[in-house]
C-alpha cells in the first residue's frame, strides 16, 4: 500500500472531469444514452448502500465498493474499459461490495451476499448465485488492473475539522461527503479538497464565519463544480 495519497494508484488514476460519464462504444451502439448511463451508476450505488446495511459493514467498504463499480465502467488509459453490456451492474454492484469488504478487511462472506440480494430483490434479473459473485470478482480485479486501495475523503474531513476546532459540523459534512458518491468525484479530485468542498457548505449551511481559517490554508480553494455537485445532490 502506498504511503500516502500523492504516490498511490489512485492518484495516478484521477481523470479529467470529460474523461468521465463517457458512454463505452458497446453500450453506445446498444441505445444507452450518456443520461441514462449516468443514473444507472446512481441506482447501483444506492443498490450497493442497501445492501451493505443489509449485511452491516463500515461506511469505508461501502465507499470502496461505489468506487470500484465506477472505475469499472470508466475509461483509462492502459485499463481494459469495460461495458454494461459485457458486465451486467447488477452483479458488478454486489461483487464490488464483495471485494470492496475484503480490501479493506471487513470480510463479508458471499454466500451472505447471495442471502440478501434474494431477500431484497424480487426480480430474478438480480439474482445470483455464490459462482457468479466469485467469478466476478476475478473479472472485476483483472477489469480494475488490481488497483484496490482507495483514498476516502473521511481521513482528511476530521483532521480539517478538528484543526479548524469545527468539530460540532462534523455530522453535518460528513452526510455531505456520503453523498459525493452518487457522483464520480472521487474518480476525479484529490480526498482532501473533496473534504474541504464539504466543510465549505456545512459552513455556509451553519451560518459560520471561517474566511481566515480557509484563507491560511492557502490551498485553492476554486472548486466551483465539486460544490455545486454536491449542494444538487444534497438530500
Amino acid at each position: 500500500m502506498a504511503a500516502n495519497f500523492w504516490t498511490s494508484s489512485h492518484c495516478k488514476l484521477l481523470l479529467d472531469p470529460d474523461k468521465v460519464d463517457v458512454v463505452p462504444l458497446l453500450d453506445k451502439e446498444k441505445g444507452l444514452t450518456q443520461e441514462e448511463f449516468r443514473l444507472i451508476k446512481i441506482h447501483m450505488t444506492f443498490y450497493i448502500l442497501k445492501l451493505a446495511q443489509q449485511v452491516k459493514v463500515r461506511q469505508r467498504v461501502i465507499a470502496t465498493a461505489v468506487t470500484y463499480f465506477r472505475r469499472v465502467y470508466t475509461r483509462y488509459v492502459g485499463i481494459s474499459w469495460k461495458s454494461m453490456t459485457e458486465y451486467d451492474p447488477r452483479l458488478v454492484a454486489p461483487t464490488c461490495l464483495y471485494l470492496a469488504s475484503k480490501a479493506e478487511e471487513s470480510t463479508v462472506q458471499a454466500r451472505l451476499l447471495v442471502f440478501y440480494i434474494k431477500k431484497m430483490c424480487s426480480d430474478e434479473k438480480y439474482r445470483f448465485e455464490i459462482k457468479d459473485i466469485l467469478e466476478m470478482e476475478m473479472k472485476l480485479l483483472e477489469a480494475l488492473d488490481y488497483y484496490l486501495v482507495v483514498y476516502h475523503p473521511y481521513r482528511p474531513l476530521l483532521q480539517l475539522l478538528q484543526d479548524a476546532g469545527m468539530g460540532d459540523l462534523t455530522q453535518v459534512a460528513w452526510g455531505l461527503v456520503n453523498d459525493t458518491y452518487k457522483m464520480d468525484l472521487i474518480l476525479i479530485y484529490p480526498p482532501y479538497m473533496i473534504a474541504l468542498a464539504c466543510i465549505y457548505i456545512a459552513v455556509v449551511l451553519k451560518e459560520k464565519e471561517t474566511t481566515a481559517w480557509f484563507e491560511e490554508l492557502r490551498v485553492d480553494m476554486n472548486v466551483e463544480v465539486i460544490l455545486r455537485k454536491v449542494s444538487q445532490r444534497r438530500g
